[in-house]
This record gives C-alpha cells, sequence and structure tokens, in this order.
C-alpha cells in the first residue's frame, strides 16, 4: 500500500529533506541534521509537519460521559479550552493510544490520537460508543498541523504570522475562526501547535520558511527531543502490553472516576504492583542501547527491554528508557545492556534525562 502524504510534502521535497514511512505517511526525518535541528528547538525556533497526526470530533448529549468511558483521565469539571493529556485503554489494563483532549464546549470534544493508530482507534471509538448519545466524526483528512516548538516560539508565531498566544496558559487552546492554535508540545520546550485547512497550514509554513527565524524540523529530531525530556512514544514507551502504570503514567489515571474502560485491571495493578516497569538507564561507556536491546541483572540474567536509546545531544550522555522486572526498577540499582556482542554496565536513573522548559 502506497504511503500517504501530508499537506506539506511538496514543501518538504523542495527543501530536500530526508523523506522516510512513518505512521503510514510519508514523513521528513530530517533536513539539515538531526543535531542541527535538535538544538534549534532547545535554543531558539523549530517548527514541524505533524499533519499526520489524527482528529476526532465528538459531539452530542452524552459526549462528556462518553469520553470520560473511554480515557483514563477525568474530563468531567474541564473548562472550555482546557486540553488533559491520558489514555484510551482496553478492559486488562493495556493501551489503545495516548492521545489529547481538547474540550471545546460542553457537548463537544477534540481528540487528536496518533498517526499509526487512527484506523485502530476510529475503529475502537466507534465500538465503544454505542450506547451513547453521541456523534462521531473521523477529521484525520481535514485539518493539517504545524508544531512551532522553543524558547523564540511565542515572539515567532505573533511576528510572523499575527497569531498572540501570549495569554494561552499551558495545556489550553484558542479558537480563531476555523484555526485551532494550542500550547503542549512535544519536545520539553514551550511551543505551539495550529490545526487548520491544508491551504492555510502551507502559507503558514512559507511565511516562517521566508523568515528565517523558524527552522524546518524531521522526526528525527522530534524523537530525540521528546526521549530527552521522558515523554513517551506510542509503540515503544506504551502498548497494548504497556500499562500507564508499568509505564509510570498513574497520575493521568484518575482512579477517583466511577468507570472507564481498563480502570478494573489499572486499579488491581497499581494496589498490588506492576510485574515490570518504565525507568531510565544511563551507560558509563559511549554504547548506544537501542530499542529491542535486552537488559541484563548484575549476574547476566536478562530483566527487561530497552523502549528507546540514544546518546543524548543535550547531555552528552548514553541513555535509555527499558521496561525491566520492577525488582530491578530503584534508582541507582546497577544493570547491563547487551549491545550487539558486548554487555555494558549501566545504573537506573531517572526518565527524564533534561528538564522541561514549558511556560506554566
Amino acid at each position: 500500500m502506497e504511503n500517504k502524504k501530508t499537506c506539506l510534502y511538496d514543501k518538504h521535497v523542495a527543501l530536500r529533506a530526508l523523506m522516510s514511512p512513518f505512521g503510514g505517511f510519508d514523513m521528513p526525518i530530517q533536513y539539515s541534521g538531526i543535531v542541527d535541528e535538535h538544538q534549534a528547538v532547545r535554543q531558539a525556533c523549530g517548527m514541524f509537519d505533524v499533519s499526520h497526526m489524527g482528529e476526532v470530533l465528538i459531539t452530542g448529549r452524552d459526549a462528556e460521559c462518553y469520553v470520560n468511558h473511554i480515557f483514563t483521565n477525568d474530563v468531567v469539571g474541564m473548562h472550555d479550552g482546557k486540553i488533559l493529556y491520558g489514555m484510551m485503554c482496553y478492559e486488562n489494563g493495556g493501551v489503545v493510544d495516548d492521545l489529547l483532549v481538547y474540550k471545546v464546549a460542553d457537548q463537544r470534544f477534540f481528540l487528536v490520537i496518533n498517526a499509526a493508530n487512527i484506523d485502530k482507534d476510529w475503529a475502537w471509538i466507534q465500538k465503544q460508543a454505542k450506547s451513547y448519545d453521541v456523534q462521531l466524526e473521523n477529521q484525520s483528512d481535514l485539518y493539517g498541523e504545524l508544531a512551532i516548538q522553543g524558547p523564540e516560539a511565542e515572539q515567532v508565531m505573533k511576528d510572523v504570522l499575527s497569531i498572540d498566544g501570549s495569554r494561552l496558559a499551558f495545556y489550553t487552546f484558542k479558537l480563531f475562526d476555523d484555526v485551532i492554535v494550542s500550547r503542549t508540545g512535544y519536545t520539553g520546550e514551550d511551543g505551539f501547535e495550529i490545526y487548520a485547512e491544508p491551504n492555510y497550514i502551507n502559507e503558514c509554513w512559507d511565511k516562517l520558511i521566508a523568515s528565517g527565524r523558524c527552522k524546518p524540523c524531521g522526526l528525527g529530531c522530534r524523537d530525540t527531543l521528546r526521549f530527552e525530556v521522558g515523554l513517551p512514544l506510542y509503540g515503544d514507551e506504551l502498548s497494548a502490553d504497556i500499562t500507564p502504570i508499568m509505564a509510570g503514567l498513574g497520575v493521568f489515571v484518575k482512579l477517583d472516576k466511577a468507570e472507564f474502560i481498563g480502570k478494573e485491571a489499572l486499579a488491581r495493578q497499581k494496589v498490588e504492583g506492576p510485574t515490570k516497569k518504565l525507568v531510565g538507564i544511563e551507560l558509563a561507556d559511549k554504547a548506544i542501547p537501542r530499542h529491542g536491546y535486552t537488559v541484563l541483572s548484575p549476574e547476566g540474567a536478562p530483566i527487561g527491554e530497552v523502549t528507546t536509546g540514544y546518546h543524548t545531544i543535550s547531555t552528552d550522555k548514553s541513555v535509555c528508557m527499558a521496561l525491566i522486572d520492577t525488582q530491578y526498577a530503584k534508582l541507582d540499582t546497577e544493570v547491563q545492556i547487551q549491545i550487539r556482542k558486548k554487555v555494558f554496565p549501566g545504573k537506573v536513573v531517572k526518565k527524564q534525562f533534561y528538564n522541561k522548559n514549558y511556560k506554566k
């Protein structure tokens, strides 16, 4: 099957971006280079084409009740313009997807889901809605999306796009006619997202490129940026086999809610403790632990696997996130990682390898 193209595909090709399949789309991995783009976001301003993300609109009398049924976080009492992060889970606590929920109005919620999961999520959302008075609309093909990230993002948005985001608090959004502007980010830096019809997204891209103040960035540095600040990627740190409790995301699971799909399993896991936990691991060596590499106990027994690993750009350390047996998950516990034919010693550390710089 041929990969889909975002509304900015021709722009990426014109800039000679390295393109690669991701989530069923042809996406830019890098332009000037991952390190250069990574540093631009940490130090100034970068922008990402994230038009591959999925969007689902839920409206109707039971919209709030229904979203709360499929979502681990609690949307009751949310103010209009507020955003919450959380998960959709299976009955056994495994994760269907992690997502953002935007509350537009009392009977209107906008869900942003992962590109690779759009078809699966849409089928799940439809299946769970049968006993609720709601209308569902998969709007994934209607929107393009730009993410503008970095300490200069707010000023660049104002100067170049005439969008004043200064009054947007962290994890809130505002509607400007048919354009949604939010302030969340997936990089650990201050940042904004613009959701709009493709022509407007193309106009924004062109203006930002012409300004010279916002570097185009690919998914390569998007991964290094999110990894450094301990943010999960579905398929690596969350999956049908990795629950939010295992991933250390229990703060986004509101067990005091009356009900939601997966509540019983997650409540039980929280009380009993998960058999595996997601941890950070730092190596003394420069070797790079990659996804799928085996984590070993000090005695050499397999105890888990690396989910994401890099030699970090911001801190110059070889680190990874890994899902390992809980008995080895305490900070400073010595472990080992099998990298090809060699074994490298390491220790358990916090999953956040670099401090976030969000605007609170």
